[in-house]
């Protein structure tokens, strides 16, 4: 194998490498949760740990490789068929290979060194609008869970989050049996009308990637706290004062205290 051959084989074990052990860093820090299910914790793990000792194993055979350009390859780059203008397509193909592999690797270590070095972040509300989360239709969030009965008499609800509220809201034809329940939720605040925002959460299916946001309504005679705010919400559930609104329930809060955003910002 020649060091030109090696070049691709050096980018995609050293780019597999690379995500291994950032993979594994994130998880030593607790930080894994931020970008996947936590249910798929322990085969993320398992499948990083794998792919960083076979990597090495790859990297030390394509270093102890030797080889030699075969005499086709040295008729093409040589003469042979067609003079100068055949010699000069191999090189433009191998200038290009090389430049797009080093975009490439610049590419896969910025993003490493990123996720190592940058605070993790969350999705925020400019994100949520953009995924519409105050839509009507939120079974891409809520799922299709049965959460008939959830708000039903004699059901403990609370330790519901604001996922289950919106689950039982969506699924429930006649929601002024919820009118006046109790409900104490956190979640970020996404602004909305005068005295009134949207307290939104991100539900993650498999990753950050797929992540949905999920949100409740809410009315209430104090300030409205700034976008991407945490906070928690005291109160009960209401019909929603905008007959106009697509939301039929809200909830009207006797409390919104400021907080910090908890070490798990998403639901699942």
């Amino acid at each position: 194998m020649s060091s030109s051959d090696k070049g691709p084989a050096y980018l995609g074990l050293g780019s597999v490498l690379a995500v291994a052990l950032c993979t594994l860093w994130l998880a030593a820090v607790g930080h894994l949760d931020l970008y996947i299910n936590p249910r798929y914790d322990v085969f993320t793990i398992v499948l990083a740990a794998v792919a960083v000792p076979a990597a090495v194993a790859g990297l030390v055979v394509v270093a102890r490789g030797h080889g030699h350009r075969h005499d086709d390859g040295a008729d093409d780059d040589h003469g042979g068929h067609g003079g100068h203008g055949a010699s000069t397509a191999p090189t433009r193909r191998r200038v290009l290979g090389r430049v797009l592999g080093g975009a490439a690797a610049l590419v896969t270590v910025g993003v490493t060194v990123a996720m190592l070095v940058l605070p993790p972040a969350t999705l925020s509300a400019r994100t949520a609008q953009q995924r519409s989360v105050d839509t009507p239709t939120l079974s891409n969030a809520t799922g299709t869970q049965d959460v008939a009965l959830l708000g039903s008499a004699g059901v403990d609800t609370s330790q519901y989050g604001v996922k289950d509220w919106a689950a039982v809201i969506r699924q429930t034809t006649d929601t002024s049996s919820l009118v006046g329940k109790p409900v104490r939720l956190t979640g970020f605040v996404v602004p909305g009308a005068d005295g009134t925002f949207t307290l939104t959460r991100f539900v993650i299916s498999c990753c950050a990637v797929d992540a949905q946001p999920v949100g409740l309504g809410v009315v209430t005679d104090g300030t409205v706290p700034d976008a991407d705010q945490w906070v928690r919400v005291e109160g009960k559930l209401a019909a929603n004062p905008d007959p106009s609104a697509d939301a039929r329930i809200v909830i009207r809060a006797a409390s919104v205290t400021r907080i910090a955003q908890p070490s798990d910002p998403y639901e699942y």
